[in-house]
Formats: C-alpha cells, sequence, structure tokens
C-alpha cells in the first residue's frame, strides 16, 4: 500500500497491490472481519502518542477498507512520529498513481517543512494556493511565511482567508500578528473592533479584545468589551471579570447595578448592601442565600441586617423573631459576632440577661479582649444589679478602646456610674 510502511516487517504489504481510489464504502458497512478491532487498537496507539505504530494500522485498515479518515489518520500519525521521509515517500507515490490530490498535498508540504525544507514547502504551497484558492491554504501559506518571520506576507495572506467568510480563527492570527509581531497595536484593536460590530462579539474575538486591552492597561475598553461579550455569553468568569474591573475603579454603583441585575454573584452585592447600609436589602438578600445554601451565617445575617433596618426595635415581637433566628444559626455557627448579638439582644431589651451574658461570654472565649464584648458583658451585670462587676468590665473595656466612644457607649458608662454611685452611698448609710 503506502511506500515506506510497506516495507516494515510489521505490515508486509505491497504498494502495487492497493488500490487508492476514492472510497466507495458506506460506513455502516464493515470491508473485513476485523475492521473494528484494528480501529479500536489504532485509536487507542493514537490516544498514548504510539503514532508510529498507529500509522502502521491504519495502513492496514486503509488498504482493506479504503476510507478517506484512515487515510488521512496515517499521514497525521506519521507527522505526529516526525517520520516525514516516509510522509514524503508515500504522498509522492499516492499521487503519482492517482494524480493530484490537494489533501495529499497538503501532507506533502507539513512533510517538506517537517524536514526543515522551508522554502520548498512554500513553492508547493503557492502553487497548491493557485490551484484551490481554498482558505486552508491561504492559511497555510501565511503559516510559511510567518515561520520565516516575513510577518507583512504572511499577514496578506490571512487577510484573503479572512476576506472569504471573516472566519473568526484567521481573524485572531491576524491580530496576534498585527500586535506581537508588527508591533501595530492600534491596528489589531481597530480589526477586533470592526469584526465585532458587523459579526458580533463572540467568545474568541471578545476575549481576545479584552486582553489586548488589558495589555494596554486599558480598564474602559476591557469593561466595554467584558459588558458585549455577557451580553451574549453570560458566563461565570465573564461576570466576575466585570466585577473585578468596577470594583478596581471603586465604581460601587455600576457594579450593584451590574449585581443587581444579573445577580451573578449575589455574597458580593450583600457585602455592597452592608457597606452602603442597605440593610433591609441586606436581609432579604442574605435570607435568599441561606435558603439557597443552608449556610447558617446567612441566617443570622439576615435577622441582624432585619433588625438594624427596623424602625421601632423595642418591638417585642421583632425582638422575639430576631432572637428566635439568631438562636438557629448559632446552633450550627458559633460565630463571635451573632453570638455576641444576640446576647446583647437578650440583655438590652430585657428578655433574659442573665442568658445573654452566656452568648456574650461564648463570643469572648473567641475573642478575648474585645472591647465591644465586654460592653455587652458590663452590660449584663448591670441588668442583673451586679454594678461592681459591671463597673470592672466596662473599665477593661474603655481600656481596650483607647478613648474611643460612642453615644451607646456612653450610655452605659454613664449608667453603671449611677449604679455605682447608688451602690457607695447605701454602702455608707449601712455604716
Amino acid at each position: 500500500m503506502f511506500k515506506r510502511i510497506a516495507c516494515t516487517a510489521f505490515l508486509l504489504l505491497s504498494f502495487a497491490g492497493c488500490s487508492l481510489k476514492e472510497p466507495t464504502l458506506s460506513p455502516q458497512t464493515k470491508a473485513f472481519e476485523e475492521e473494528d478491532a484494528y480501529a479500536l487498537f489504532a485509536l487507542d496507539a493514537e490516544a498514548h502518542g504510539q503514532y508510529a505504530t498507529a500509522a502502521q494500522l491504519y495502513a492496514v485498515l486503509y488498504e482493506k477498507a479504503p476510507r478517506l479518515p484512515y487515510r488521512d489518520h496515517f499521514f497525521e500519525n506519521l507527522l505526529h512520529a516526525k517520520q516525514y521521509d516516509d510522509v514524503l515517500e508515500n504522498a509522492q507515490a499516492f499521487q503519482e498513481q492517482e494524480g493530484f490530490n490537494a489533501q495529499i498535498e497538503r501532507y506533502r508540504i507539513r512533510g517538506l517543512l517537517g524536514k526543515g525544507e522551508v522554502k520548498t514547502a512554500e513553492q508547493a504551497a503557492l502553487a497548491l494556493l493557485e490551484k484551490t484558492k481554498a482558505k486552508q491554504d491561504y492559511i497555510g501559506v501565511s503559516e510559511i511565511y510567518a515561520r520565516q518571520k516575513q510577518y507583512n506576507t504572511a499577514l496578506r495572506y490571512l487577510e484573503s482567508a479572512y476576506d472569504l467568510d471573516y472566519d473568526e480563527a484567521v481573524l485572531d492570527r491576524m491580530a496576534v500578528i498585527l500586535y506581537v509581531n508588527l508591533d501595530r497595536q492600534k491596528d489589531a484593536i481597530a480589526q477586533l473592533e470592526t469584526h465585532i460590530r458587523l459579526h458580533g462579539c463572540s467568545q474568541r474575538i471578545c476575549k481576545r479584545l479584552a486582553g489586548l486591552y488589558s495589555e494596554q492597561n486599558n480598564v474602559e475598553g476591557m469593561l466595554g468589551t467584558y459588558l458585549r461579550l455577557y451580553g451574549n455569553y453570560p458566563t461565570q468568569d465573564v461576570a466576575d471579570a466585570i466585577a473585578r474591573i468596577y470594583s478596581y475603579q471603586n465604581d460601587m454603583l455600576h457594579l450593584k447595578q451590574f449585581l443587581e441585575q444579573h445577580h451573578s454573584d449575589d455574597a458580593m452585592l450583600l457585602k455592597l448592601y452592608i457597606n452602603a447600609k442597605e440593610y433591609t436589602a441586606a436581609s432579604e438578600l442574605a435570607q435568599k442565600l441561606y435558603e439557597q445554601s443552608g449556610d447558617a451565617t446567612y441566617l443570622g445575617q439576615s435577622a441582624i441586617f432585619a433588625f438594624e433596618a427596623a424602625e421601632d426595635k423595642t418591638d417585642p415581637k421583632l425582638v422575639a423573631e430576631i432572637v428566635e433566628k439568631l438562636k438557629t444559626a448559632v446552633k450550627s455557627e458559633k460565630d463571635s459576632l451573632m453570638l455576641n448579638y444576640l446576647g446583647y439582644l437578650l440583655i438590652d431589651n430585657d428578655v433574659d440577661p442573665a442568658e445573654g451574658i452566656k452568648y456574650v461570654e461564648a463570643a469572648l472565649r473567641q475573642e478575648p479582649g474585645s472591647p465591644f464584648y465586654l460592653d455587652s458583658l458590663a452590660w449584663g451585670y448591670y441588668k442583673l444589679g451586679q454594678c461592681r462587676k459591671a463597673d470592672a468590665t466596662m473599665k477593661e473595656a474603655l481600656k481596650a478602646m483607647g478613648g474611643e466612644r460612642d453615644p451607646e457607649l456612653d450610655k452605659h458608662v454613664k449608667a453603671i456610674e449611677e449604679c455605682m454611685k447608688r451602690l457607695r452611698k447605701t454602702t455608707q448609710g449601712k455604716q
């Protein structure tokens, strides 16, 4: 069958005895009993990188079952095996018997390139293109010129290929040559932008364009490109890229609008609501995230933000609802913030100060010395009438704060001081 392969001990096939005419077998017809087995062995050898063995097996298959895929796999595996002399000899024999065949000539050209005979390959590729005017042959000629670093010539052939059907793979090669090899960055970007306006924003082209804008540190260009791409392909990686750019620009308004519209990252949107103190929206979104994930942290956040959003924070019904949610949350998620918040609610609203102290103490075990948790603990002691413990704990909290004060803390400090005054008067009276 194939000349060089025919000489191997593995096959011992005769080229002269093989018909190289176009296959007439239908895909459903088995040409010989072992055809399926040979095909499986050939595919396995190919998958394991045993290209020479695969080529031999495909030679047998094509000898017994002349199907074009077997022929093409034979040549492809010879090329992978770098058996370029075999490629050239078999391609020549094939065409001597059957006449000119464009696909076989392409294999021959690749064999010439593999051997480093670039000029001979160039002449053959130009002659082939003259006959076919096919896109793949324009690309083939371009690659040969690019290999010789003749990038302007390579670009011209790619442009001819692109003009045939506006293939984005060809355009992508053009952009790379313009940007990298010819140092024509603006032209590369203009080519991609023009294609997108006329033919739409595909993943390949828009990602290439975004990459070029990134190289130039053109943040607005990147953002515009990713937004167009997301309109056609709303994938998570594109959404993440958009979010990163808005964050980089510190454009929280547009980031929030984008996330609200597409819900591509509700966890990030929740953080934006919290930072903006939009507590009603934060509570609703945290509840949604809890229902989706079962993560108790979101349940606790939903409760906390619902309380922060409430106009009347003394409403017993509201307090009871928030306490119930937080108790559920801290059963599985011992978060110190939630523990302290729950404890403080129980203390400040006189629901159960003693129980509240236990939750605050649990928070302090996680963050010993926290001035905020110490303040809650001092307030719990105050609510139980334990003024000395409240006073000592508050002094510890004030020391940890380093002089920072807020109205809530001042209220606690004054109340505890009044408690201590009453205690001293009572003590003096008894004396």
